[in-house]
């Protein structure tokens, strides 16, 4: 009997409990939700002022740089030079990156006070690019900007034709030449596209002949083994009002062994040299009165075995055309050349007979190896030097032929 008052008073204790959890959960929920709308329902402008404060937040932390990119977005026909400028206003400018179609870099350089970007370059033609450029303002906040443009497409366009080849082997005194399709009125320009690399290292000078041909060289001739590396970055590069370069080539040489032969018109011989020792001395025949050979340092830029020479080409009438000269080496762009010679006779060592050549003993046909304009052609390579002294004559000018060694390194530099 006594056990049905304490059972259902547990009952009762059990629901009270439940009710009691029920309102407490209530209670947290209202709270929750009273929290998350910002304010009691007291209050109309409560809500209002909570979004406020929220934009005002969203608004600080916007950066106030601003980046602009010029040429605009989606451009076409694009000036190769002067087109691209990246500026930074109320911030200064944190990273610029332009690159072409196959992801290749342009260089460039951020002004000191940040507020503007330019390529230290020229850009290619026909070629699009695209721009991400990224500023700070004081509070070290980030604005960024991309864009995308294309290069023009010209109508006009110009080549350099270059010695030496790619890939050659070439003696102490060759010279980088380029002669250019087209007479170059902004040289500035076009020689700033060409660079050169050496290793090791040796300071080398670019020098314009008229306005179709630049050549570079070092101060003096080049160390043997010097390894040289040319990039012509001609591409987009405008030569003259609307004509523009169009090559984009790279062009490796190495230097060969020290060759330099010197003749001396006066004693009719030849010393042929190797890194400063004389490795053999050769009879010659240069120039008779009236047809004298120049004076001076000469490049070897050509090598013939066999080829017809006529004085008629070369302004002299029809003084001479032997169509079979054996073992031609030429010197100048004139027509001077070192070359085989089986017609006259004791000349060499004795006497001079040519017409401003250079003559070597050879048979015709040059079959003979061993005779001496047969070894001196087999034992020479281009870019070899040959000096000629004591001829009644003057200098050889520096642009007949690869003979720039003719100026002074101050000269070539002005």
């Amino acid at each position: 009997m006594n056990v049905r008052p304490i059972s259902g008073a547990s009952v009762d204790a059990r629901g009270r409990g439940g009710k009691g959890r029920l309102a407490l959960i209530s209670g947290v929920l209202l709270l929750a939700v009273t929290a998350c709308g910002g304010g009691g329902s007291g209050s109309g402008s409560g809500s209002g002022d909570g979004k406020g404060k929220g934009a005002d937040a969203a608004q600080s932390k916007q950066s106030v740089a601003v980046v602009t990119i010029a040429p605009k977005d989606g451009a076409k026909s694009v000036e190769t030079s002067g087109a691209l400028k990246v500026g930074a206003a109320k911030g200064k400018l944190t990273e610029v990156e332009v690159k072409d179609a196959k992801g290749e870099q342009i260089s460039g350089k951020i002004t000191a006070d940040g507020t503007g970007w330019t390529p230290s370059s020229h850009l290619a033609a026909s070629t699009r690019y695209t721009v991400h450029a990224v500023a700070k303002d004081s509070e070290g906040r980030e604005a960024a900007e991309d864009s995308s443009f294309t290069t023009l497409t010209p109508q006009n366009t110009f080549i350099g034709t270059f010695t030496p080849e790619d890939g050659s082997t070439v003696g102490v005194g060759m010279p980088f030449s380029v002669r250019f399709t087209r007479g170059i009125t902004h040289p500035e320009d076009v020689e700033k596209a060409i660079s050169i690399r050496t290793e090791p290292a040796v300071d080398v000078e670019g020098h314009w002949f008229g306005n179709d041909r630049l050549d570079f060289r070092p101060e003096n001739y080049w160390k043997s083994g010097t390894k040289v590396t040319v990039s012509l970055n001609l591409d987009g590069v405008e030569g003259r009002p609307g004509v523009y370069g169009k090559q984009d080539k790279t062009v490796k040489f190495t230097i060969g062994r020290n060759q330099v032969s010197v003749v001396d018109a006066k004693t009719h011989m030849m010393k042929v040299t190797q890194d400063g020792k004389v490795i053999k001395t050769i009879p010659v025949t240069t120039g008779k009165p009236g047809y004298d050979t120049w004076n001076g340092q000469m490049v070897i830029s050509e090598k013939l075995r066999v080829t017809r020479m006529n004085s008629e080409t070369v302004n002299l009438g029809k003084e001479y055309d032997i169509k079979d000269v054996p073992d031609a080496m030429r010197l100048t762009d004139s027509g001077t050349f070192m070359h085989g010679n089986y017609w006259a006779g004791d000349a060499f060592g004795n006497y001079n007979a040519s017409h401003g050549c250079i003559g070597l003993r050879d048979v015709r046909g040059g079959y003979d190896r061993g005779l001496p304009a047969g070894w001196m052609y087999d034992h020479s390579i281009l870019g070899d030097v040959v000096i000629v002294k004591h001829a009644h004559d003057e200098t050889v000018s520096p642009d007949n032929g690869l003979n720039g060694w003719n100026m002074s390194w101050e000269k070539w530099k002005s």
